[in-house]
């Protein structure tokens, strides 16, 4: 590199001391400073060029410098106004070789920058830019400089064949604008440069180059032939635009020829007519050939629509929505995508782009296939994807399902559109009730005009499928007015497929196959199945009045445990309102089982409305059918007695009784049942709320009344007393089932730890009584395990259940004194069981404790005790502690 500047220094000196420099000193003085200029900026540019900068930061500052040469140089005045300087021929050629040299220094620096980095040739890229710029520069002076950069770059492809050179799309831009150019000189110079530019992108290109070797001694051949495939161009490309685009469109790569299109896109806001039309019609060109080859479509949308958006001229506007045109003919799907990235409501350029869009009839299919896609994502959804975000997204949400929606409003009406959709139909229809309800459900807050846009892309389809009849009837029925006020989605959804079924809509086959099909498969949603449910069950309710087949049964039973709440309850509530239907099919018990195992849910609404369903189902269902089932539905309802929830609770006493009602002819089945279930029912008739006593009440007179006890007169409310009801079932047992008491014992023992006290006082009356009258069936470790439990409750605070309890334990310690061995035992048993005949009596008298404990009765006032406290006794006072102390339990 200092040899260079060397060898420079040495030509200026030697030029200097050739001039007489006295005669035109003056007249040359703007050469003398360009060319001193010169000789210091490519000191300057070779230095930077050997030095360890970075290479961009290199870059553009040898641009800078380079530029300013460029403006420097191209700007002085022509040779013949040079040479009218010198007053003589010796001074004439001096100026003359001053004014070459110039041109020379400018020209060697680039060639020096090109042979180092081939990268570097993208300058000759920016010197069209700015001769395009201002035509007042030596432009065929600048041309040539970059013809003969351009020659020698190829001769350098011709050894270094993996040389990269990725501006050459944009080069070939700038100088095929070129070759429009009023001057032939400039375009037969501009025609040569472009010859050689496709020469380095054909060798770049291996697709074309598709003979060359990797053998030695064929190089040679192989340089031939390609040059003269070169020279075979140039001729080809002479004058023709048309043949320009294509050999562009052959040769560049995809992303070269992306970057051809970009630079003509860009140059159509050109202040410079001529230029804007010219690259108009060569880019309509070569998209016409090679739109399949373009890359970042998304981008040059973009770009179109920011273009747009400043006003241009119509002619160029027609030009931009064409090659929106043609770039959706070539890539229907990156074109949609990035036209529903626009912001939401569509404005009036964006509607220009769409309707471009739309024009394109060969690609219907796959632009409709598209929006459906787009419209199946939830709108406000946070986009997860971790690469660049796009501009047009509003606060990082998906918003392109609310902009689809729009858009079809604008592509639907085109006939071309209209021959798809028909084969779409159940898609969009379901993708549009599915927005319906995202936008009722997510965007009412912050847009209240969005679902609007599902309004009107609704009617659209219906229009355009044959389908006005139904449009007309939901007009009718005020339904599209009410997308303005703020309408419940379900309701919506359910008023649409009513009103489809109504007018016995064509698509019905293909729509009911493609929800079956959706519903069978699983949305991606979890909350989509409710729309799938709604739909789903109003069609069948409309087109399956007497009977349904099995897979749709299957549908509904699997639906009721989804892991969504909401999907189960929507279920149950649907097969509880096509109950007439199901009760009707053979395998209905195939659908009472997953209803059955919803009681088990955590979601007391589901078992509310599983209990619900499953009642409705048994009121319409053939008593045969229900017996087969009546043992398990009975089962189900017992672990439910004893709910947390009361509302869940009762509901379940209540319809336990219902069951055995209707079984009243089968209550043999249901015995041991009934039996197994008379704890809770007994223990909650002391419940606090009204309702529970009242459906306790209620089955448990079932219950007495099936087992033929008499209890059921105890019930009643006037002559209702808790411990005479306990006595009067314990005595039924004892003479008809005492081999349940042992279990009941065992059940009753799980309530005395509870927290609420009524609970805690009727388990220690009914253990009592329990374990009284089944003494004769229990072994000692029974007994001493259940004195264990109640001497627990004898240190609690309440002072009547410390009082039950204490009486209840001497009660246990009695039994168990009277017990010597589980022999003795065994014995006992059997001589109780011929010979016991006594029934049992009132053990606690409850009532007659809660009237001592609420009216204790003072002996002596107070005023008394303290003025006579030395002179008498300590008054006597009548307490419920001395009342136990003083009682006995009689047997």
């Amino acid at each position: 590199m200092i040899q260079e500047t060397t060898n420079t220094m040495t030509r200026l000196q030697t030029l200097q001391s050739s001039v007489t420099w006295y005669h035109v000193e003056f007249k040359a003085e703007i050469l003398l400073d360009t060319y001193s200029g010169l000789l210091s900026e490519q000191s300057i540019i070779l230095a930077m060029n050997s030095s360890f900068v970075d290479p961009l930061v290199q870059f553009e500052s040898q641009l800078q410098i380079i530029e300013l040469s460029f403006r420097k140089v191209f700007s002085m005045p022509s040779l013949s106004t040079v040479k009218a300087m010198g007053r003589t021929s010796e001074d004439t050629e001096d100026l003359e070789n001053l004014y070459q040299n110039i041109f020379n220094i400018f020209e060697d620096t680039l060639l020096i920058l090109v042979s180092k980095d081939f990268y570097k040739i993208q300058i000759l890229k920016e010197m069209g830019t700015w001769m395009s710029e201002d035509s007042q520069y030596q432009q065929e002076r600048a041309m040539m400089v970059i013809t003969r950069v351009l020659i020698f770059a190829s001769k350098r492809v011709k050894k270094y064949r993996s040389i990269d050179a990725p501006c050459l799309g944009l080069l070939a831009a700038e100088l095929s604008l070129f070759c429009s150019h009023n001057d032939p000189e400039i375009i037969q110079q501009a025609m040569a440069g472009m010859n050689y530019v496709l020469y380095i992108a054909l060798c770049q290109n291996s697709n074309v180059v598709k003979f060359r070797s990797s053998k030695p001694s064929e190089e040679g051949s192989n340089i031939k032939v390609m040059t003269s495939g070169v020279e075979s161009l140039a001729k080809m490309t002479q004058g023709e635009k048309t043949k320009i685009a294509q050999s562009v469109g052959q040769i560049l790569l995809p992303q070269l020829l992306t970057d051809f299109v970009w630079t003509l896109l860009k140059k159509l806001s050109s202040p410079n007519n001529k230029m804007a039309i010219e690259a108009a019609s060569l880019l309509k060109l070569t998209l016409e050939f090679h739109a399949q080859k373009i890359t970042r479509v998304s981008k040059i949308v973009e770009d179109i629509y920011e273009q747009l958006c400043g006003n241009p001229s119509p002619m160029m506007k027609s030009v931009m929505l064409h090659v929106i045109s043609v770039l959706t003919r070539a890539s229907p799907k990156k074109v949609i995508f990035q036209l529903m990235e626009f912001p939401v409501p569509a404005d009036k350029t964006l509607l220009l782009l769409w309707q471009a869009a739309s024009m394109e009839s060969s690609v219907a299919s796959e632009v409709l296939k598209t929006i459906l896609l787009i419209l199946k994502g939830k709108p406000g959804e946070i986009e997860e994807t971790l690469g660049e975000k796009r501009r047009f997204s509003l606060d990082a949400t998906n918003m392109m399902p609310v902009a689809a929606s729009q858009a079809l409003c604008t592509f639907l009406p085109v006939t071309s559109y209209e021959k798809v959709v028909v084969k779409l139909f159940p898609e969009f229809l379901m993708a549009l009730l599915l927005q319906l309800s995202y936008c009722s459900h997510h965007l009412k807050n912050t847009a209240r005009n969005r679902p609007l846009y599902v309004r009107d892309a609704l009617k659209a389809l219906l229009n355009c499928s044959g389908l006005e009849e139904v449009d007309k009837a939901l007009e009718k029925k005020n339904f599209w007015d009410q997308f303005s006020q703020v309408m419940d989605h379900q309701y919506g959804i359910h008023l649409i497929a009513k009103t489809l079924s109504e007018c016995n809509f064509p698509q019905f086959p293909v729509t009911l196959h493609y929800v079956y099909k959706i519903a069978v498969e699983g949305p991606r949603r979890s909350e989509d199945s409710i729309v799938t449910i709604i739909f789903f069950a109003e069609l069948l309710n409309n087109f399956f009045k007497e009977s349904l087949p099995e897979e749709f049964l299957v549908l509904f039973r699997n639906w009721i445990n989804d892991s969504n709440p909401s999907v189960g309850k929507m279920s149950l509530q649907k097969i509880a309102s096509m109950a007439p239907v199901f009760s009707e099919i053979e395998s209905v018990c195939n659908l009472l089982l997953p209803v059955l195992d919803a009681f088990l849910t955590k979601e007391h609404t589901v078992i509310i409305r599983a209990m619900l369903t499953l009642r409705n189902i048994l009121s319409k269902l053939d008593k045969k059918i229900y017996s087969t089932v009546c043992i398990r539905i009975a089962s189900s309802y017992s672990p439910l007695m004893d709910h947390v929830n009361s509302g869940i609770q009762c509901m379940a006493i209540r319809h336990f009784g219902e069951l055995l009602m209707d079984m009243n002819h089968y209550n043999w089945m249901l015995k041991h049942i009934v039996l197994g279930s008379l704890v809770p029912l007994i223990l909650f008739l002391e419940s606090k709320e009204t309702r529970i006593v009242k459906a306790c009440r209620y089955t448990l007179t079932i219950c007495v009344t099936q087992l033929k006890w008499s209890t059921a007169s105890l019930l009643k409310e006037e002559t209702y007393n808790f411990e005479s009801v306990v006595l009067d079932i314990c005595n039924n047992l004892l003479s008809s089932y005492e081999s349940y008491i042992t279990d009941l014992i065992s059940d009753t023992l799980g309530f005395l730890g509870s927290s609420r006290d009524f609970l805690k006082k009727g388990a220690i009356i009914l253990v009592g009584y329990l374990g009284k009258s089944g003494e004769h069936l229990l072994l000692r470790d029974e007994i001493d395990i259940m004195i264990e439990v109640i001497e627990r409750l004898t240190r609690v605070e309440d002072a009547l259940i410390k009082e039950l309890a204490e009486k209840t334990r001497k009660l246990f310690k009695e039994i168990a004194n009277r017990m010597s061995s589980s022999t003795i035992k065994q014995t006992f048993r059997k001589w109780v069981k011929m010979f016991r005949t006594k029934k049992l009596k009132l053990i606690y008298d409850v009532a007659s404790i809660r009237t001592l404990e609420g009216n204790e009765i003072e002996i002596i006032k107070d005023s008394l005790i303290e003025s006579n406290l030395e002179k008498s006794e300590k008054p006597y006072r009548v307490t419920k502690e001395n009342y136990f102390n003083e009682s006995l339990y009689t047997v």
